[in-house]
């Protein structure tokens, strides 16, 4: 595929800018109505199967977490990700956009991640309503 093809299908499916690929196990925290579903759909065709869900009794490569203001405590929901995906596993938070519903200050983000023992190290629009948080796990649990 070509640079060129490759920054094409970046802008027609979101997920291509999240880095999914193909085989990967992605489990989905904080499902509701309000989720971007462009960008599930996207993921999965993306992964080549289906997100699962917070009943996954495995560890996963991913969670996608989405997470609104109302959602309770930041750090405990960024600490109960931790412990499902493998060793250096990564969490994508999703949050409202500015002046949505739920939205979470950067700064929240930023000392959540924080306290939880994760890096951020992206974030990108993750649809119309939607702001994507790339969060990396330390390689080895200690």
């Amino acid at each position: 595929m070509s640079a060129t093809a490759d920054h094409a299908e970046e802008r027609t499916n979101p997920a291509a800018r999240l880095g999914f690929e193909p085989g990967q196990v992605v489990q989905e925290i904080g499902y509701d109505d309000d989720v971007e579903h462009e960008l599930r759909e996207g993921i999965e065709a993306a992964i080549g199967q289906e997100i699962v869900d917070e009943d996954y009794d495995d560890v996963a490569d991913v969670v996608l977490l989405w997470f609104r203001d109302e959602d309770g405590d930041l750090t405990d929901a960024l600490v109960d990700a931790i412990g499902l995906v493998d060793d250096g596993g990564l969490v994508w938070l999703l949050t409202p956009k500015t002046g949505r519903d739920g939205y979470v200050e950067p700064s929240d983000i930023n000392e959540a991640s924080q306290t939880a023992g994760l890096s951020q190290t992206k974030s990108i629009s993750a649809g119309k309503d939607w702001t994507g948080s790339r969060l990396a796990t330390p390689k080895a649990k200690r």
